[in-house]
């Protein structure tokens, strides 16, 4: 296998191993595992470019994720990531992030 295939089999196991140890790790939902992959198991974002969730309002954060699903809040990877969440899940995701303190 020439190397750049397994630089991005490499990367590839990397990206979404995060959720994976913090599903592991942390007891968390499949669906909160993936959004701490950016926003942190904590709800505090590691990157400058991804705002922080916790603490923020509950319907806040539950109309955020509805708007990225549809489409009327534009955004790439939020769109890619909430396009399959039920409302169920987007309640539980408003829920976990909204009952943190920052």
């Amino acid at each position: 296998m020439p190397v750049f295939r397994l630089l991005i089999a490499a990367f590839a196991a990397t990206a979404c191993g995060f959720a994976a140890v913090a599903q592991e790790r942390l007891g968390l939902s499949d669906v909160i595992a993936q959004c701490a992959a950016c926003h942190g198991a904590d709800g505090i974002a590691k990157s400058a470019d991804v705002p922080h969730l916790a603490g923020q309002q509950e319907l806040y954060l539950f109309n955020q994720i509805k708007a990225f699903r549809s489409g009327k809040r534009p955004h790439k990877e939020m769109r890619y990531m909430s396009r399959q969440l039920s409302d169920a899940e987007m309640q539980e995701i408003s829920h976990f992030y909204a009952a943190m303190r920052r």
